[in-house]
């Protein structure tokens, strides 16, 4: 089966591009979707973030805040480097715990790190979700009301546009309409369709 490998900076459409691969049927496995469900309280990492950031950041549930977790990890940018070490080693597990299982012509793989943490090695070939960085900063603005100072942290941690559009195997271009990003999906997808395995 070949595996996509897809990313991008934050605020590029990952996700919508990933929402339109599966509309097509492709499966999806999404590392964000991994990582949040580190946050609840049956996770094997629930305990180490909870002796990482304090009580403060739990809900009325003991399930991690996100929003708390977000404004920690913003003022306190050196513990975001402590939260991925606990996170990434259990985003890969299930990743290729989730790969094994799957089958079919190819699978979406959605990291957002995936080339700053070297996930390469689990991918045949890297899907890069592209935008000007002035498009980037306003989707998240209008997005989920992220911090400014998050924002320029999670920036500095990621690859330059340059740099991961070096890295790309295939490109989307996101800066347009939704019918444009769709007719690059659909391209992609029946090109994946009939793609031999490692492929370039």
């Amino acid at each position: 089966m070949l595996v996509i490998g897809l990313t991008g900076g934050i605020g590029c459409g990952k996700t919508t591009v990933s929402q339109q691969f599966a509309a097509l049927g492709a499966p999806i496995i999404d590392a964000d979707t991994i990582a949040r469900a580190a946050l609840h309280t049956q996770s094997a990492a629930y305990p180490a973030i909870v002796a990482l950031f304090g009580s403060e950041i739990l809900d009325p549930n003991q399930d991690i805040n996100r929003a708390q977790l977000r404004q920690q990890v913003s003022t306190h940018p050196d513990k975001l480097d402590l939260l991925e070490h606990i996170i990434h080693p259990l985003v890969r597990g299930q990743i290729e715990k989730e790969l094994a299982h799957l089958k079919g012509p190819y699978v979406i793989v959605s990291v957002p790190l995936l080339l700053e943490k070297n996930y390469r090695d689990i991918v045949h070939r890297v899907l890069v979700v592209d935008c000007p960085e002035t498009v980037q900063l306003a989707r998240v603005q209008q997005r989920n009301l992220m911090p400014p100072a998050l924002f320029a942290n999670i920036m500095k941690r990621q690859l330059s546009r340059a740099q991961r559009l070096q890295q790309a195997d295939d490109i989307i271009d996101n800066s347009g309409d939704l019918l444009h990003l769709h007719h690059q999906v659909l391209t992609l997808h029946q090109r994946y369709l009939t793609s031999t395995v490692g492929a370039r």
